[in-house]
């Protein structure tokens, strides 16, 4: 009999006491909730519902959850999000009560035309399937220093398939590209630009050396003959040995501009014209390979 009333004793004890226990470290999990307590801010999540959700970072911040952050405190505007549609900034917009600055949308170009077949490749590059690795290598395997190395790390890098490899070159489909930037950040050798989406036309040409150089290893390369900027001096620059589209002049180049300007190195073309020659389109065509 005593040793039951032993062994009652010690289970009451043990219960007495792991309620005990339960009940203090309640108490310190509710006063330290209370003291630690982060007020969620209902703007932010209101932007955040509204957002398409994509996590791309072409905001600038980490993710959707932090632009929806920024766009409540007002450090940013909706319309800075290159994923959200027209529609879905004014719905923010809207949502806040706060005024509509919708920017530009912009889409990636890579600013150059030097396919396997019409860039001299010095070497046999047989290494890691990686652009940035690949340059580490004699500057990688294309004999122009500032042309596109074709192992498709921004392709792969493309949340949204936007970028294709086609002979050796990467191109962007205007029509799938947000604007996000991450291929931007992938290529090691910057040749990859956000512009105006609205730009119909390109110099695909990121080489400012001079044209003999050039033309030692890249048959479509930019000569700085100034064609473009002479007939349209508002909307084309060249400087140096290098032209380039001025993407900020308030009226961009159209394909009829480009055309008439007759460029006589091939490299001024519309983007749809560049991709028809990188797929051989009948319609287009590609110059002389290299023997």
């Amino acid at each position: 009999m005593n040793g039951f009333m032993v062994e009652y004793s010690s289970v009451v004890f043990a219960a007495l006491a792991m309620g005990s226990i339960g009940l203090v470290l309640g108490i310190l999990i509710a006063v330290a909730a209370k003291i630690f307590k982060v007020e969620s801010d209902s703007r932010a999540e209101l932007v955040l519902e509204l957002l398409p959700g994509a996590n791309c970072g072409g905001c600038g911040k980490a993710g959707c959850a932090d632009f929806a952050k920024a766009v409540a405190s007002g450090e940013l505007s909706p319309g800075q999000c290159p994923v959200s549609s027209r529609e879905t900034v004014n719905a923010i917009a809207q949502a806040l009560g706060i005024e509509n600055n919708v920017s530009f949308r912009k889409c990636a170009v890579v600013l150059c035309g030097g396919d396997k077949n019409q860039t001299r490749n010095p070497i046999l590059y047989n290494g890691v399937n990686d652009c940035r690795s690949a340059s580490l290598i004699s500057g990688g395997p294309k004999g122009c220093a500032y042309g596109c190395l074709g192992l498709g790390s921004c392709a792969r890098t493309c949340p949204f398939g936007a970028i294709e490899i086609v002979n050796g070159l990467a191109v962007v489909h205007g029509e799938l590209c947000v604007g996000c930037g991450k291929c931007v950040m992938a290529c090691p050798r910057k040749l990859i630009k956000l512009v105006n989406a609205d730009a119909q036309v390109h110099i695909y040409c990121s080489n400012p050396e001079k044209a003999p150089l050039k033309r030692q290893y890249c048959n479509v390369p930019c000569i700085g003959c100034r064609k473009c900027e002479k007939a349209f001096p508002d909307k084309f620059k060249v400087e140096g040995f290098r032209g380039t589209v001025d993407y900020d002049a308030p009226q961009l180049p159209t394909a009829e501009e480009a055309a008439s300007v007759k460029c006589p190195a091939h490299c001024l073309l519309t983007a749809a014209e560049h991709l028809a020659v990188e797929h051989n389109d009948p319609d287009h065509e590609n110059t002389k390979e290299i023997q």
